[in-house]
C-alpha cells in the first residue's frame, strides 16, 4: 500500500465543487446532487405510482412498515447492549486500570471553541476539568475565542484563564481572526487555528512528543464527567494502532435537561440514543460533536477542515482518506454532557431545533460527495471498505428523509387517490390493518426509550414537581412527529440546498441554562 503522502493534497480539504476545476468540478457537482436526487426521487415515484399503480405502492408501504419494525427491534437491541456497557464503564475504577499502563506520558489538550456564550457556560466546562479524577498537570486548556465576537468574548476567556491559572499544565486564550480568505466562520476554522497555536505554545515549547498528545475538541458547553480523561487515556493506550484512531464518548444533554422544553428533551436524547446505537456498530461510527484525536494525526492531515459546516464528522473522513482507509473511530462508552437546545419561548425553541437539525442533515449530505469523489480518485483504499462506507452513508441520509414520510404520510396515498377500483380490493382493506399493526408494534420501542432516558437523566430538582417526571416518559409519544419535522423536512431542505448550490453557513447553537449542572447522571 502506498504511503499517505502519495494522495494528492489538492483533494483532501475539498469543501464544495467550486474548489475544483475541469472534469473534477463537474464530477463533484454531480455527486452533490445525488442525495437530493435519491430522496426526492423516491418520494416523487411513490406519489406518481399512487395514481398509476396504487396496489404496488400499498405493497411497498407494507414492506416499509415491516422493515421499520425489524429495524426498531434491531436498533433497540444495540441500544440495550450499549446502555449496559455505559453503566458498567461509569462504575469502573479507571484509576486502577491506569496503574498498569504508562499513562503519565499522555497529555490532553482540551479545546473549547466559543463565540458569544456567557461566562457561566464556559466556566462550568472548565470547572468540570478541575474536578477530574486525572492529573490536572497532564491537561492543557485552550479557550478558543473569535475576533468577530468582539472584546466581550475575549474578556470572558481572560477572566477564566486568570481564575484557573496554575490549576492545569497550561491554560491559554486564542483569538481566531475574522474574515480569513478560504474559511467558513465556524467551529472548524476556529479549532484548527486554536489547536495549531496550542501545538506551538504548549506542546512544542515543552518538547512533548505529538504521539503522546490527545486533542479533545469540545463544544463550549461540554462538561466532562470525573473519570472521562482516565477512561479516554486507558482506551488510547490499550487500543490497537492508537495513532490511527479517534475516540468518541457518548453525548448526553444533561446540563439543562430539566429546564428544557419537551421537544428539546426528545430530540436531545434521540441524538444520544443514536450515538449509543452506533457505538455498538463501530464500523459505522464517525466522530460527532465532542471527540478526541491524536495530535500526530491532526498535524499530518492539516487539522480540522476550515471550509466546512460539519467539521466534527469531516475530520474523520479527512483522516480516513489520508491514511488510505487505515483509520477508525473507537467508541469509549463513557459520557460527556452538553446543553439541550432551548430558548425562553416555544417558537424560538422550534426554530433553533430546526436550524440545528438542518445543519446536521446538511452535513450528512455534504459528506456523501466527498466520500464518493475520494473513492473514485483513490485506488489505495480497499474496494469493500469503499462499498461498505458508501452504502452506510448514502442509505443513512436517504432513510432519515424518506422513511418517516412514507410511513406516516405518502404511503397512505393509495387509500385517498387510488380510485374506486383499488378501494374495492382486499389489499385496500388490509393496507391500514397490516401497516398499522407493524407500526404499532414498532411503537413499543418507545417504551424502551422512555426507560433508558429516565435512567440517564439526573435526579429531579426539588423545585420540579412529580408531573415533570411523568412528562419525561410521555414525551416519547412525540417521536413520530419529531421524525418528520426535525428529520425528514430539514433533511430534504439540506439536500436541496446542496443540490442547488445554496451552500449552508455555520450557525452557532445558542446556550440557555438556568443553573450550572455537571454531576454524573444516575445510570442504574
Amino acid at each position: 500500500m502506498k504511503s499517505p503522502t502519495d494522495i494528492s493534497s489538492q483533494y483532501l480539504h475539498i469543501g464544495r465543487a467550486g474548489d475544483l476545476t475541469g472534469g473534477d468540478r463537474f464530477l463533484y457537482r454531480f455527486l452533490e446532487t445525488l442525495p437530493a436526487f435519491l430522496s426526492v426521487g423516491t418520494l416523487v415515484i411513490f406519489i406518481l405510482l399512487s395514481f398509476i399503480k396504487p396496489a404496488l405502492v400499498a405493497y411497498f408501504t407494507i414492506g416499509f412498515s415491516a422493515y421499520w419494525l425489524f429495524k426498531t427491534v434491531f436498533l433497540t437491541i444495540h441500544l440495550r447492549y450499549n446502555f449496559k456497557r455505559l453503566r458498567h464503564n461509569m462504575h469502573v475504577n479507571w484509576g486502577e486500570r491506569l496503574i498498569n499502563v504508562r499513562h503519565k506520558e499522555v497529555v490532553h489538550v482540551v479545546v473549547f471553541p466559543f463565540y458569544k456564550e456567557p461566562y457561566e457556560v464556559l466556566h462550568a466546562s472548565v470547572e468540570a476539568l478541575k474536578h477530574s479524577n486525572f492529573n490536572k498537570k497532564q491537561i492543557a486548556v485552550v479557550l478558543a475565542s473569535e475576533e468577530r465576537a468582539g472584546q466581550d468574548a475575549q474578556d470572558v476567556a481572560r477572566r477564566i484563564e486568570n481564575e484557573f491559572s496554575g490549576v492545569f499544565l497550561d491554560i491559554i486564550t486564542t483569538v481566531h481572526s475574522a474574515d480569513v480568505v478560504g474559511e467558513i466562520a465556524g467551529k472548524g476554522s476556529n479549532i484548527a487555528y486554536a489547536t495549531k497555536e496550542a501545538t506551538r505554545l504548549i506542546v512544542d515549547t515543552r518538547s512533548l512528543p505529538y504521539e503522546k498528545v490527545l486533542v479533545s475538541a469540545f463544544d463550549s458547553d461540554t462538561v466532562a464527567y470525573p473519570d472521562y480523561f482516565a477512561s479516554l487515556t486507558w482506551h488510547f493506550l490499550t487500543v490497537e494502532d492508537p495513532l490511527h484512531a479517534s475516540f468518541q464518548p457518548v453525548p448526553l444533554y444533561n446540563n439543562n435537561i430539566w429546564q428544557s422544553p419537551t421537544l428539546s428533551r426528545v430530540l436531545a436524547y434521540s441524538s444520544t440514543f443514536w450515538q449509543m446505537i452506533q457505538q455498538e456498530r463501530p464500523e459505522r461510527l464517525s466522530t460527532f460533536s465532542s471527540h478526541a484525536i491524536p495530535l500526530s494525526a491532526l498535524v499530518e492531515v492539516g487539522y480540522w477542515q476550515r471550509n466546512m459546516v460539519n467539521e466534527d464528522s469531516r475530520i474523520f473522513f479527512n483522516l480516513f482518506m489520508y491514511y488510505n482507509g487505515n483509520y477508525k473511530v473507537v467508541p469509549i462508552s463513557y459520557p460527556v454532557s452538553m446543553d439541550a437546545n432551548a430558548t425562553p419561548t416555544f417558537l424560538g425553541t422550534v426554530k433553533n431545533l430546526y436550524r440545528q437539525h438542518l445543519r446536521w442533515m446538511y452535513g450528512s449530505a455534504e459528506n456523501i460527495p466527498y466520500l464518493l469523489f475520494h473513492f473514485i480518485k483513490n485506488p489505495n483504499i480497499a474496494l469493500m471498505k469503499k462499498v461498505r462506507m458508501a452504502f452506510v452513508h448514502i442509505e443513512g441520509a436517504w432513510s432519515l428523509v424518506v422513511q418517516p414520510i412514507i410511513l406516516f404520510a405518502v404511503g397512505w396515498l393509495p387509500l385517498l387517490i387510488g380510485g374506486a377500483v383499488f378501494n374495492s380490493t382486499v389489499l385496500s382493506y388490509n393496507l391500514p390493518i397490516v401497516s398499522s399493526w407493524f407500526l404499532t408494534s414498532a411503537m413499543f420501542g418507545l417504551v424502551f426509550l422512555a426507560v433508558y432516558a429516565t435512567r440517564l437523566v439526573p435526579g429531579r430538582p426539588k423545585e420540579r414537581g412529580l408531573f415533570a417526571s411523568i412528562r419525561m416518559v410521555l414525551q416519547w409519544f412525540l417521536v413520530p412527529i419529531t421524525m418528520i419535522i426535525f428529520s425528514s423536512i430539514p433533511g430534504i431542505d439540506g439536500q436541496l440546498r446542496l443540490a442547488f448550490k445554496k451552500y449552508l453557513g455555520f450557525w452557532v447553537t445558542p446556550k440557555q441554562r438556568e443553573a450550572e449542572t455537571h454531576t454524573a447522571p444516575a445510570v442504574q
